[in-house]
């Protein structure tokens, strides 16, 4: 089995994905495609620039609730990934010609689609990259959460590292996939859901120019910053490299980002 590709989702309502697409494609130096999917729900964030980049960030109006994000794994033989993962505790909710949308035993959605070629990283934008999507998962079903992710995708070549407090836990993929998994423990029962956190060289200057694009700020932490962006969705902007995902000083795997954006109700 082998995972080719990651994309990003940003999931938001309808009515609000033309002001995230504004957003989105400003930070992450991309345009916007034309609409895909049998409602046009699907747009994909088309890396700008001549550099041959592919996509690896999407994002698909929601018919209800309030969003979130989720993650499309584009793999060589989605039949036989969805197998594994029927395996390991997951299941279909949805099964198309060529594609399927899964649920993880947390309740987590995420979708197994045909690889279609994908292989060149966009590149760092103004010191920052989105580069993970953090699964927020209940206390009752947070260990299940981390033993599926990481039998589904260790056996593709990704690591399964426990982070630097017991609640988080870094799923990192082969060099060249451009989106890293971050599960983490809340701490309260409450329906699994899932964020944006991106790689942030400065911090301080990422906040101010998400700001002036839009963005609301909501806490600080000492290694990340939960901001809002116009669409109304949370996201996190973190200290991490913004070109290997790790922290700057550290040898090994970070995860001193936890997920206040979920702690604090949402996304």
């Amino acid at each position: 089995m082998s995972i080719r590709w990651v994309y990003a989702f940003i999931d938001r309502p309808g009515a609000r994905v033309a002001r995230a697409l504004e957003f989105w494609t400003a930070v992450t130096g991309t345009r916007a495609s034309g609409p895909g999917g049998e409602r046009g729900e699907f747009v994909t964030l088309l890396p700008d620039g001549a550099g041959g980049c592919d996509a690896c960030v999407k994002c698909q109006g929601v018919a209800s609730g309030g969003g979130g994000a989720h993650l499309d794994l584009a793999v060589e033989d989605a039949p036989a990934f969805v197998t594994s993962a029927l395996r390991l505790g997951g299941e279909v909710v949805a099964g198309h010609e060529d594609w399927s949308v899964l649920r993880s035993p947390a309740g987590q959605l995420f979708c197994a689609v045909p690889w279609q070629g994908e292989s060149v990283r966009p590149p760092v934008v103004r010191g920052s990259r989105l580069d993970q999507v953090c699964l927020d998962v209940p206390p009752s079903s947070y260990g299940a959460e981390v033993d599926f992710w990481s039998g589904l995708l260790t056996p593709a070549g990704w690591q399964s590292l426990p982070g630097a407090l017991p609640e988080f836990h870094v799923l990192k993929p082969p060099p060249g996939l451009p989106v890293r998994i971050l599960p983490q423990r809340l701490g309260g029962e409450r329906p699994a859901s899932a964020h944006l956190d991106l790689a942030c060289a400065d911090i301080g200057a990422t906040r101010s120019w998400h700001e002036r694009l839009g963005a609301t700020h909501v806490d600080d932490h000492p290694h990340w910053t939960v901001l809002r962006d116009p669409a109304g969705g949370l996201y996190c902007l973190t200290g991490r490299d913004p070109e290997t995902g790790g922290l700057p000083t550290a040898r090994g795997e970070p995860a001193a980002r936890g997920g206040s954006a979920a702690r604090r109700g949402s996304a």
